[in-house]
Formats: C-alpha cells, sequence, structure tokens
C-alpha cells in the first residue's frame, strides 16, 4: 500500500484488478484518488534532503559560559576567584597565565584540594582558548593540562569522601573534560586523522612526552572499520524529530566506515559510508618512566573509543561512569552522506514506476549486487533478536527512519533486538515481493548463520506498514494449494511452461510459513485491498507503471500456451502493485482464510483521518487511504487505533510506543519459557513440522 513519509511530501496511487464501475458509493474514494494521485503527480516526490547540515561554530557549551575572547583576560568562575582571593592570587591574574597555573600547581602539591584541582582545570582551559589560534602547541599543552586537572578531580582516590555528587562544581569537571578533550582532539587531528590501530602516537607538550594509543573497547566494530571521524558538536540535526543524547563522560563522534578487503560477510549488508555513533574517553595509564639522559617524562595513556549502542557506562577504577554520548546525529549525518539516502528516489520512484530499473540498481559500495534487499546500519550480532522494516508502495527503507531512531534509544531494545531494512520494487504485485523477500531471508541466513547455530534469528519481529505490512503476513502463511486452486482446477504439475516461469509462479501461489519469523506487526495494512485502487487510478496509474519484460512476458506465454487451462486469469493478469491492492483481488480472500503458522503472533496498528476540514470529512472512516474495515483483523493478539493519516500512522508517537511494548513483550515470553536458562537458548513454545523447515 501507498507509504508517503512526511518528509518526503509522497502520496498514494492505486489501481484495479479489473475494470469497475464506480457507484454512488464509491464516488467519495474516485474523487480522494484523483486529488491523491496529483499530489503523486506534481508533488515534490522523493527528493533528498540534508539531514544534518554543517554548522557556521561548532557547538561548544563551555564557549558559551565563560564568553572567552582570544587573547583576551582569564574570566574565572566565582568559586575560582575566590580560591585565589584567600591564596593572594587574585593579582597574577593580570599577568602571565602559565605563572598563575604554575603557583596553583605548587598549592595543590602542598595542600591537594578538589577546588584547586577544578581551578586548574578551568583556567588551563581558558589559557588554551586565548592562545588557540595563534600558538597550537601551547594550547595544546594547556588543553591536556585541564583534561588531566578534570579526570583527576573525579577519579582521584585521595578525596573519596569529600567526592560531592550535588556540587555543581561535579559536573562543571565533567564539563571541562569533555570541553577540553575536544579541543585537544581537534589540534591533534589536524596533522591527520586518529585512528584505531597503528600502535601508540606521540604527542609533544611541555609537561612531558604523551604515547597515545587509541583502542576500541566494547562493541562489534573492529580497527578496521574506522576510516575517519567527524565532531558531533560540528553539526545541527534536522529531520528527525527526536534528537537522543545520553550525559557523562567523553567525547560524541560521528564514525564513517568504509568497506576493506576480508571484512566479515555481514558486511555486504551495510550501506556504502556508514556512519554511526561512539564516544571518545581520555584514560592516563598508570605512572610514567623518565627515559633516556634528557630528564624528560614520558607518560602513557589511551584513548578508548566506545560504541555508546552497546556501551553506555564504563569502569573507572571501582566507579561505574556514564558516557557522554549522541545516537542521532551520527544517524543524521549518515542520512546526509550516504547514497542509501540518495537512493530513496530511486528505490521509491523507481521502484513504483519502473521496478527493472532497480532491480539493475547497484547496492551502494557494493558494485554487482543488486540494490535491491536487506539493509544493515549496525553490525551484525549473532545474539539479538532481527526486527526487519518492509515500507509499502512508493517508498524505501528511509520512512522508518523516525522509528528506528526512537525505538534505539531505549536500552533495554538495544539490549536484546538489532534492526534491519528491506528494500524492494514496489511496482510489481506485492506476492512477488513477499517471494523476493523470502528468499532473501532464506539467503541472509546462509551468509550470517551457516550452521544455523543462532537462536536469535529464530525469534525475528516483521513490521510492515502499508503493503509492506501484507508482504510481512505472507511470510507466515501456509498456502498449501489454496492460492493455486484460485487460478486452475488441474494440478500444478500439467502446466505447460519454461523452467524459470514454471519456478517464479510456484514461488508465488505456493508459500510456506517462515520458521524464523515469531511475530509480525501490521500498520496501515490493507488486509482487505482499498477503494483507492479504482478506475481511475488504474487508467493513470497504467500509463505511468513499466513492469519488467520477463514478468510481462511470462505471464502472456502462460495464458497463449495453456489455453483452457486457467478457471480465474485475475492473479495472472494483474500487471502492477496498484491492480494487486484492489478490494476485488481473491488474493485477500485467501490470505485471511489461509493457516496460519501456529507459532506466530500478530498485531495490529490502524489510522483514522480525524475529523477536521475537508479531508477529513471526505476520508472520514479511514487513514485517507485504507478504510478502517480493511485495516482492521481479527486474528491479532492486540490492535491500535491511532489518529493519524496513511503517511504518519507508522510513525506516530503512539505507534511507535505500541511497537516498543510488543517487542518488550516478545522479550519477556521468551525469558517465561519454562527451563530457558537463557533469553535465546529456549526452545520454541510451538514445534514447527519438518514440512516448514
Amino acid at each position: 500500500m501507498v507509504d508517503m513519509p512526511m518528509s518526503r511530501g509522497e502520496s498514494p496511487a492505486m489501481k484495479p484488478c479489473g475494470p469497475r464501475v464506480a457507484g454512488p458509493g464509491s464516488r467519495r474514494a474516485v474523487w480522494l484518488a484523483v486529488v491523491v494521485l496529483a499530489t503523486v503527480l506534481v508533488g515534490p516526490g522523493c527528493a533528498s534532503h540534508k539531514w544534518a547540515t554543517l554548522r557556521s561554530v561548532p557547538r561548544n557549551p563551555l564557549a558559551e559560559q565563560f564568553d572567552l575572547k582570544p587573547g583576551g583576560p582569564l574570566k574565572p568562575s566565582d568559586r575560582t576567584l575566590q580560591l585565589l582571593r584567600i591564596h593572594d592570587l587574585e593579582k597574577d591574574l593580570a599577568g602571565d597565565p602559565h605563572e598563575l597555573l604554575e603557583k596553583l600547581q605548587a598549592l595543590h602539591e602542598r595542600e591537594p584540594s578538589l577546588e584547586t584541582l577544578y581551578a586548574l582545570s578551568e583556567l588551563s582551559y581558558q589559557a588554551a582558548q586565548r592562545v588557540e589560534h595563534a600558538r597550537r602547541q601551547e594550547a595544546l599543552d594547556l588543553y591536556g593540562a585541564s583534561v588531566l586537572s578534570a579526570y583527576q578531580y573525579l577519579f582521584d582516590p585521595r578525596f573519596p569522601t569529600r567526592w560531592n555528587p550535588y556540587d555543581p562544581h561535579f559536573r562543571g569537571a565533567c564539563d571541562l573534560y569533555n570541553g577540553s578533550l575536544e579541543a585537544a582532539l581537534r589540534l591533534i587531528s589536524k596533522d591527520g586523522q586518529f585512528k584505531p590501530g597503528g600502535g601508540s602516537r606521540t604527542i609533544e607538550t611541555a609537561g612531558g612526552d604523551w604515547d597515545i594509543k587509541v583502542v576500541v573497547r566494547g562493541g562489534q566494530w573492529k580497527d578496521e572499520d574506522f576510516d575517519h571521524f567527524r565532531f558531533v558538536s560540528d553539526y545541527q540535526m534536522q529531520g528527525l524529530r527526536n534528537h537522543f543524547r545520553g550525559y557523562g563522560l567523553g567525547v560524541p563522534l560521528i564514525a564513517v566506515r568504509r568497506g576493506y578487503e576480508g571484512e566479515p560477510e555481514a558486511a555486504k549488508y551495510y550501506p556504502s559510508d556508514l556512519s554511526f555513533p561512539v564516544t571518545a574517553f581520555f584514560r592516563p595509564v598508570g605512572g610514567y618512566n623518565v627515559h633516556g639522559g634528557s630528564g624528560g617524562v614520558h607518560y602513557r595513556a589511551e584513548l578508548e573509543i566506545y560504541d555508546p549502542l552497546a556501551s553506555s557506562t564504563i569502569a573507572v577504577g571501582r566507579q561505574r561512569v556514564p558516557l557522554e554520548s549522541d545516537l542521532s546525529t551520527p544517524l543524521a549525518y549518515f542520512l546526509s552522506h550516504s547514497r542509501l539516502d540518495q537512493l530513496e528516489l530511486v528505490g521509491a520512484t523507481l521502484g513504483l514506476l519502473d521496478p527493472e530499473k532497480l532491480l539493475k540498481e547497484f547496492r551502494p559500495g557494493h558494485e554487482g549486487e543488486s540494490a535491491m534487499g536487506l539493509y544493515m546500519m549496525q553490525p551484525y550480532e549473532p545474539d539479538k533478536i532481527p526486527v526487519l522494516f518492509v515500507h509499502g508502495l512508493w517508498s524505501s527503507p528511509i520512512t522508518w527512519i523516525q522509528m528506528f531512531n526512537d525505538l534505539r534509544n531505549s536500552p533495554e531494545i538495544r539490549r536484546h533486538y538489532q534492526f534491519w531494512f528491506y528494500l524492494y520494487p514496489t511496482g510489481q504485485p506485492y506476492w512477488f515481493a513477499a517471494a523476493q523477500l523470502r528468499d532473501d531471508l532464506a539467503r541472509a541466513r546462509t551468509v550470517l548463520d551457516p550452521g544455523r547455530e543462532n537462536p536469535a534469528l529464530d525469534q525475528m519481529v516483521l513490521v510492515g506498514h502499508s503493503m509492506g505490512g501484507l508482504i510481512s503476513r505472507l511470510q507466515t502463511l501456509d498456502s498449501g494449494n489454496d492460492f493455486w486452486s484460485m487460478v486452475s482446477d488441474r494440478p500444478f504439475t500439467e502446466l505447460k511452461a519454461e523452467p524459470d516461469a514454471r519456478a517464479k509462479l510456484q514461488e508465488v501461489l505456493f508459500f510456506h510459513p517462515s520458521a524464523s519469523v515469531q511475530r509480525v506487526i501490521t500498520i496501515g495494512t490493507p488486509h482487505r485491498g482499498s477503494r483507492f485502487s479504482n478506475d481511475t487510478t488504474q487508467l493513470l496509474m497504467s500509463q505511468l507503471v513499466k513492469l519488467p519484460d520477463r514478468l510481462v512476458g511470462n505471464q502472456e506465454r502462460l495464458l497463449r500456451d495453456n489455453p483452457g487451462f486457467f478457471r480465474d486469469t485475475r492473479l495472472l493478469s494483474t500487471s502492477t502493485s496498484i491492480d494487486s491492492l484492489s478490494p476485488d483481488s481473491p488474493m485477500f480472500a485467501a490470505m485471511i482464510a489461509a493457516r496460519r503458522a501456529p507459532w506466530v503472533r500478530y498485531h495490529n496498528v490502524l489510522g483514522l483521518v480525524p475529523k477536521k476540514g475537508l479531508f477529513g470529512r471526505l476520508a472520514a472512516g479511514t487513514d485517507g487511504v485504507v478504510a478502517r474495515e480493511s485495516a482492521h483483523m481479527d486474528d491479532v493478539d492486540s490492535e491500535l487505533v491511532v489518529e493519524a493519516d496513511h503517511s504518519t500512522v507508522h510513525i506516530h508517537p503512539r505507534t511507535v510506543l505500541e511497537v516498543r511494548r510488543i517487542l518488550l513483550e516478545h522479550v519477556a515470553s521468551l525469558r517465561s519459557i519454562a527451563g530457558a536458562p537463557e533469553l535465546l537458548q529456549a526452545t520454541r513454545p510451538v514445534a514447527r513440522p519438518s514440512v516448514y523447515r
């Protein structure tokens, strides 16, 4: 069915299986179809846009707080100024900052205190800001001193009884650590990117040389996955409605991935130039060494790179420390710089109007492989349950970005689930796409788990919007001979056809449920078709949609070579997805009557247009495309009605919360299975017959 992301201005269009005269009761649907189809033809369509834009000045809360100017005077906070007055150092503010910092350091060595450490970090940061543009090396020394003083404030074991999380200085020390570390990394990166692997890098400072090693801690990313970094604070996010951040220590970064020789098999499902969130944390390594006869001091430290989707806290000594993180800006950056977002124009528009071209499009970054199929925006994790998003008509995986961004903000969801996306040509009848999805899932299982050893892959959840809901539901039905009996009374084995045509017809008319799918969530799905598929849309869309020659040719040859063999040719003559969505299509009744896999649980969300304005009155009892009686299902575990139109029902906050609830329910049901020692080592509650395997 039609999927119209609000940010793309997309609109629905349908066409029936065959001619039908519009009676008085269907005139409203005809007029609505004309309005909607006109929007398709003249509207902005699927044009790509920027999800993240470069700021003119990087976001820096500390600069805003201190209001510093290059070369200007230091501006200590009130408490730091009070400390200077107490120790008769206020007059030194007018002199050389280095002399003041040396006096404060000497004071701290005589009388260690948190107040002095805070003052050292604050004034070192301010002094660095003054000279950053004129004396880069000096600024790097001062930023490093600020980081170390803040780190000592937060973690020095000498002060456990005086450490007060309610003190504003505590959060101030966190901000100074983060701000100084980011500023230092910016200066270091001007000499070349800092990346994991490749040994240590030596940074010369006035206080000694630092051997800094960049290491990846936790998560699924490897050293080779990191091509370069961008700073989150350089970008202004737009397009995503919610901005998810975590507050703690570290510098949020955007890691940009590139393909490489010998990468894991799962990488074939990653989009090119995939960007993902990481956080950099600077950890001094205990002690130092005096080397040679120079008397210089040599320090060691690690710049640790964490995936905040895998680790929200880290250990420092005996403490668990939350990481500063940004999950949304790296996603927005990826959408703005990857061909996957540009593919939305190809995948949505060509997928509807010229499916053959989409089939010939190459997957970004994987030349020679079709752009159609599964996509992953995070590393494959064997112990996490896949949630597969299936888009609707004239759409692409990008339509799920709002829900994806919202769902993965939940630590419980992240702990148990990984998210996959499916791209397919939407111009073909939906049962063709369902057959292709079945093959693609089987192929992915062979690639990811050839030994079928990962039980998480047998707990899959499918989430389909509009026509994508029909495609998802078809993964769980046992058609037996029911679909074929709609076409012919004679055995399938008697059909005269070329081997390829026979195999294709068998794929789309003989369905067996997937043993891997446990739940299906349908959203705004026309389970009984849509009256938008009528004579008006049929006439218009038949002039626009160009089907693959092989599909049209196969249908014509089957009818020509088997005269009198078929008692009903509607399924065979259904030429486009628009046709396939007609309420007159016999496929809908067959799907509703088909045997369901006994282990699958179904959930349904449907939208209703608010009764406001002209459109609200015309679309009463529908979501603007799908009528309530078509979207409703009786065989579901839950059904939610949301006040939303067809283009936004799948990203409505109540829908997202419902999907989140269902996913958590799914995890809880696995935990409740008696005798299951681990979440995903549970046996299935219902055994699958061997024919389904």
